[in-house]
């Protein structure tokens, strides 16, 4: 064999040599270890506002009667979230319904106009909660009879959902660890990282309960305290991360011999 085969012949070698671990090196890189976890967090605060409707209906048998009675309350309402010191711009009167209602006679087989009902909501979005109990017990005096589900909410809602997601995260890194440290490896860079927020939703037991509460002090003429419990505010991320060969630990300096600074 001349010197130019026996070149090739040895080329050959280390490319049979090298193409197993090219291959693996491949298949790892198409294939990445990848651990894939999930991860929650939560925050609890004490809800700041609320939005709450005080609706007033009456059912009278003329019209002028009906919506002179829904006016005269409304006008009350309206002068109440002044004197609690909410502004005129976070109050909102909508414009009067009005239901004509009828009877049915059988005998002419006609039908008879026998009243009008006439309605009409004050919207207020409270942020003062402390002032709630007060607009429910004084707006029901005053004769509000169609009170809405207060609907709770906080002032910090975005930054409150952005804690909660950041909370999330570190549950899923941590989670990743604890997987990877039971196979004796470390945990690499994310791949993927996907998020999922969960808003708060109103309380139907507690605005049951206030309305309650208000009616019968409304009616005794004494004050309630209400506790308006907590909002919660949830986030779950899933995530992927590379799982890669743990650190060793350097091993101890030989006896007598003095570790390097």
């Amino acid at each position: 064999m001349n010197i130019q085969g026996l070149g090739r012949a040895l080329f050959a070698c280390v490319l049979l040599a090298s193409a197993p671990y090219g291959a693996v090196a491949a298949e790892e890189s198409a294939n990445p270890r990848l651990a894939t976890v999930s991860g929650q967090g939560e925050i609890r605060v004490e809800p700041d506002q609320a939005r709450l409707t005080l609706g007033v209906e009456a059912r009278e048998p003329t019209l002028d009667a009906a919506r002179a009675q829904v006016n005269r309350s409304v006008e009350a309402l309206l002068k109440l979230t002044r004197e609690l010191g909410v502004p005129d711009r976070q109050v909102n009167s909508t414009r009067l319904n009005v239901q004509p209602e009828y009877a049915w006679l059988e005998k002419t087989r006609t039908r008879k106009l026998i009243a009008y009902v006439v309605s009409r909501s004050v919207a207020v979005d409270l942020r003062e909660l402390d002032k709630l109990g007060a607009l429910l017990e004084r707006g029901l005096a005053l004769g509000a009879n169609q009170v809405g589900e207060p609907v709770l909410d906080h002032s910090r809602r975005v930054e409150l959902q952005r804690e909660a997601l950041a909370l999330a995260t570190k549950d899923a890194l941590r989670n990743a660890e604890a997987m990877a440290g039971a196979l004796s490896a470390g945990v690499g860079p994310v791949r993927s990282l996907n998020a999922a927020q969960e808003s708060p939703a109103p309380m139907p037991a507690f605005a049951m309960a206030m309305r309650t509460m208000a009616v019968a002090d409304a009616n005794a003429g004494a004050p309630q305290t209400y506790q308006p419990g907590e909002l919660v505010f949830r986030a779950s991320v899933s995530a992927s991360f590379d799982l890669v060969p743990a650190v060793a630990p350097a091993p101890p300096p030989a006896a007598g011999v003095k570790a390097k600074p």
